[in-house]
């Protein structure tokens, strides 16, 4: 019996001193060898990914692995690279912290992107609705029947028939849109077209089914404020109910001090513009472990452009007031980056401002920029530099 006992005993410690063993390698402590003393140290986690895979991973400028996998390191601040042949290289200097996961999460754009036309008959002023799915755009190249207004849905469409695939909801035998300009409703069913009369100053604005071929535009010149009315109140209905997610505290310092909305996709961050200046007290406390740790500006100054990020209580300075005349910004789909226009360039950034890469540096007209739903390429506008011909919508592959 005894020695029955003292073999349940064994069992009982080699289990307690097993499941001890494996807690604590999960929290990633290991043994350190290099001293006098073997001693058992806390390490932290740092997840290395990369979009495409199969990236090499630089950890203080030392090749240590490849993306996917998870490194132990001791705590402390670490530069991170991750490189590929065939891309731009990602960078950021990330905090790892005992017992706590880090990640290095790299979206890489290739250094030399496809161009390729997704419309072949010319696209004006073409304007993306509020899903950021579809865009509309005025065909005035071809006979007045086969012109007017189109609309590319982008998410229910494969980018092989897009040449082919918009759908005109409005053609030319009635009114000559060639000169108008697009404006979609909040909830992207319909649209404005504003015609200037070339007899005189004024203009004609008509309306139309963005869902619907063939419209008979309507013209709602005289009672414009009826539909913009129902507009606003669609608008306000939406950022109010994004309004009540946030917390009480930071519902009220947003109604005060930030103005100008715009959420990312997945609805968790939004960048606004300061309304006055002041100061974003902390929202979280204590502070989420693992969080971003690139420096944030939480003292506001009026003008200024800002992200928050309502999941980790972090609010980054996106731009300054005296830059933002000359900067188009735009959420990236995977709510994880932002699209900046400028200076004819295109570059994608991180939400924190980390990694700001231009990806597009030719040709196009405007700030007509739009992203893919998928993140998979972005759409300009351009004729590629020859004045006599009309633009057309092109495709920016990203991967």
């Amino acid at each position: 019996m005894k020695k029955q006992l003292l073999i349940s005993l064994a069992i009982l410690l080699f289990l307690g001193i097993g499941t001890t063993v494996a807690i604590l390698y999960g929290k990633g402590y290991r043994i350190d060898f290099t001293g006098s003393k073997s001693i058992l140290k806390g390490t932290g986690l740092l997840v290395a990914t990369s979009t495409p895979d199969g990236a090499q991973v630089f950890i203080n400028d030392h090749l240590t692995t490849a993306t996917n996998n998870t490194i132990n390191l001791a705590p402390g601040q670490y530069k991170v690279r991750i490189f590929k042949d065939g891309y731009f290289s990602w960078e950021k200097t990330i905090d790892v912290e005992e017992e706590v996961v880090s990640k290095a999460e790299a979206l890489l754009f290739p250094t030399t992107p496809k161009l390729e036309s997704i419309t072949e008959t010319g696209a004006l002023s073409p304007v993306i609705d509020p899903s950021f799915t579809k865009i509309a755009y005025i065909v005035a190249s071809q006979s007045a029947r086969q012109n007017g207004i189109f609309v590319l849905d982008m998410g229910n469409r494969s980018l092989l028939s897009l040449s082919s695939g918009a759908t005109q909801i409005a053609d030319g035998t009635a009114v000559n849109f060639e000169k108008a300009t697009l404006s979609w409703s909040p909830d992207g069913k319909q649209l404005l077209a504003t015609v200037p009369t070339t007899a005189s100053n004024r203009v004609t604005i008509y309306l139309l089914n963005a869902t619907a071929m063939n419209n008979a535009p309507q013209d709602v010149t005289e009672t414009l404020s009826t539909v913009t009315d129902g507009w606003q109140k669609i608008a306000a209905d939406k950022q109010t109910a994004q309004l009540n997610t946030l917390k009480p505290t930071l519902k009220a310092f947003a109604n005060s001090f930030m103005s100008n909305l715009q959420w990312s996709p997945d609805e968790t961050k939004f960048f606004y513009t300061a309304s006055d200046s002041a100061e974003l007290a902390e929202i979280i406390t204590p502070k989420i472990i693992g969080a971003d740790s690139m420096q944030e500006d939480r003292n506001l100054v009026k003008g200024n452009v800002y992200l928050y990020d309502t999941k980790e209580d972090k609010n980054f300075l996106v731009a300054k007031a005296e830059d933002i005349a000359n900067e188009k910004l735009m959420w990236f789909p995977d709510s994880k980056h932002i699209i900046a226009v400028h200076d004819k360039k295109v570059d994608i950034r991180e939400y924190d401002g980390a990694n700001n890469t231009t990806v597009y540096a030719g040709p196009f007209a405007d700030n007509y920029v739009f992203p893919w739903p998928t993140g998979d390429n972005i759409v300009v506008l351009t004729n590629l530099g020859n004045a006599t011909i009309f633009p057309n919508l092109y495709t920016i592959s990203l991967k």
